[in-house]
């Protein structure tokens, strides 16, 4: 058996991805929780999901293509928008909770990063050494916490994008498109393998977003990690 492809690997990268991908989705889906407890729904509380726990939020599928291809998401937290004083107010503000607080870590991560990128470009930043270390930490995570609001915006279930189109989509569209809700995953995961080019289109708003945080586009932070992980 041919293991020549365990040469292309970065075990280093991926040794630092591990806790950057678990905190981001993390982060994502306590605020769910957070944000419907606030709001009068204790469901992912008694469920144990008010937690950092990771083990708590992964979902395989998701967390492994955040792994490959950059995009993913975590188990949805469950709500009962009948909690709610008003459900689709509700359901709205705690679809977008997560995605706001991946772009607040992002935001963060941007403004820290920023001075330190030019120094890691003249060479006074060097591969091996403990501020490369956190330049790429802090890399990962903006570019994590940017990818994962982006792409969780898509109105495909079960990512957060679908909870916002069942909070402001007319009452009659409302049992056609739940109907689509049990194949989600399998019409993400067929996009993922044949329909993969779709995806690049979110590499236009990942750029600006990374560029008005920190300076720099996607393809350069990318770049950056990528020198100083040697």
């Amino acid at each position: 058996m041919n293991f020549d492809f365990l040469n292309q690997i970065n075990f280093s990268l991926i040794i630092i991805q591990a806790p950057v991908i678990l905190l981001s989705l993390t982060v994502h889906e306590y605020f769910h929780g957070w944000t419907a407890n606030k709001l009068g729904d204790p469901t992912a509380k008694n469920l144990g999901r008010l937690t950092l726990n990771p083990i708590a939020h992964l979902d395989v599928l998701g967390t492994i293509l955040m792994f490959v291809v950059g995009f993913g998401w975590a188990k949805p937290v469950p709500i009962d928008a009948r909690n709610f004083k008003e459900p689709r107010k509700g359901t709205l503000l705690v679809a977008i909770a997560g995605p706001l607080s991946n772009l607040a870590t992002a935001v963060v991560a941007g403004i820290i990063l920023q001075p330190m990128i030019p120094k890691v470009l003249t060479g006074e930043i060097a591969p091996g050494s403990i501020d490369s270390l956190i330049v790429i930490i802090l890399a990962l995570a903006m570019v994590y916490g940017i990818a994962l609001a982006v792409f969780n915006m898509i109105p495909i279930p079960p990512l957060d994008g679908s909870r916002v189109m069942y909070a402001i989509l007319p009452d009659k569209y409302l049992y056609p498109y739940s109907r689509f809700e049990p194949y989600g995953v399998i019409f993400l995961f067929g996009l993922f393998i044949f329909g993969g080019g779709i995806f690049r289109y979110l590499l236009y708003p990942l750029s600006y977003i990374s560029l008005l945080f920190s300076g720099y586009d996607f393809s350069t932070l990318w770049g950056i990690v990528y020198h100083l992980i040697q």
